[in-house]
């Protein structure tokens, strides 16, 4: 791991590995950014559903369990005036019949943008890294947070976006469409690129700004980051390969999912993002008009998610996963390998085949 743009991402971070565990809500929280830590990787909580009381404790509970690099990682989306579900409901009438259950009279909280309140928090907190999802929040916000000594980084789906972000952030990801969970686009709405051929291509059009590139989407193995890293990322950003580890809090039906089919889907929140197929999405489609934009969608699915996950079923909940997410599964061990077992496993394999001494 000598060559530039990894030395330059080992010490921007004080990661002992070019990987940063992805920020998965409802798949990853303290444990498994802990876990990941102590593995030598950057360790992430997802923030868009938290509290600022929430992500105090957290943050303090990675503190309390290991030293080492935590990003935490925040939404930019605009929430604007709620829109009219009726449409949406009457698609799903047919399953609130099924399923015994009436849509929810109090919707649970929405994900937050990134706000003066999650500020304050950074400013307190001082993590090693803070990511952003949907763009950047407005300068102002943004300026505060670099004033805190963090190392900032925006997600890129195009290299449009990652133009954009250059020169404005320390750190790119560039998430291609194998990626599960939430694509993160922001310009010119979704217009996927494959992970390869994006991260080489924002690596080439922002070398004169030389931020690091972090490599996401369809990389499940040291083959994988070994790819990336000769294509000139920097690190990989790995999240379906951490839902096969202990420390993910994923349900039993989404763990035994892991390695079906993925697609890209608008059900579950309003945005597109890629999980496996489920009885929702085998019923009405993958992605349908009446789904309200982003993160609306989720309110309606609030009861049918309950009475299901009840019977261990996952068949209206976001099973987020990519499209490398079989890879975990071929190589676990039973019981599920830890976190940092898995960190440090992928290192060693990633220094086998690039011939260097760990």
């Amino acid at each position: 791991m000598t060559g530039r743009p990894v030395q330059k991402f080992l010490r921007l971070t004080g990661a002992r590995v070019p990987i940063v565990q992805a920020p998965m809500a409802g798949a990853g929280g303290v444990a498994l950014a802990a876990a990941a830590i102590r593995g030598g990787a950057v360790g992430s909580l997802p923030c868009a559903m938290l509290t600022p009381e929430q992500v105090r404790a957290q943050v303090a509970e990675v503190r309390a369990q290991a030293t080492g690099p935590l990003n935490l990682n925040f939404f930019c989306h605009t929430l604007g005036e709620a829109p009219d579900e009726t449409a949406w409901r009457d698609v799903l009438a047919p399953f609130y019949e099924m399923e015994r259950v009436r849509p929810p009279e109090a919707p649970p909280p929405l994900r937050a943008p990134f706000d003066d309140a999650m500020c304050r928090v950074v400013e307190e907190l001082r993590p090693e890294l803070v990511s952003f999802h949907f763009g950047l929040p407005d300068d102002a916000l943004l300026e505060r947070v670099q004033r805190t000594g963090a190392v900032t980084v925006g997600n890129a789906t195009t290299v449009a976006e990652g133009q954009w972000l250059a020169g404005r952030i320390d750190m790119i990801i560039a998430q291609g469409f194998e990626a599960g969970g939430h694509a993160g686009h922001f310009l010119n709405g979704y217009r996927p690129e494959g992970t390869m051929a994006l991260s080489r291509a924002v690596v080439v059009e922002t070398n004169l700004t030389l931020e690091p590139v972090i490599a996401a989407g369809g990389i499940g193995d040291a083959e994988g980051i070994a790819a990336a890293l000769m294509l000139g990322a920097a690190a990989v950003q790995l999240g379906s390969a951490y839902l096969h580890t202990a420390e993910a809090t994923i349900s039993a039906a989404h763990r035994a999912a892991l390695g079906g089919e993925t697609v890209v889907t608008n059900l579950f929140s309003g945005g597109i993002a890629r999980g496996i197929r489920n009885k929702l999405i085998e019923a009405i489609g993958p992605v349908h008009p009446a789904a309200p934009r982003f993160p609306y969608a989720s309110a309606a699915l609030a009861e049918l998610r309950k009475a299901a996950e009840a019977d261990d079923r996952g068949d209206y909940s976001p099973m987020w996963a990519g499209q490398a997410a079989a890879l975990g599964r071929a190589v676990n061990n039973q019981p599920p390998e830890g976190a940092q077992a898995l960190t440090e496993r992928l290192a060693r394999e990633l220094f086998e085949l690039l011939g260097e001494t760990p």
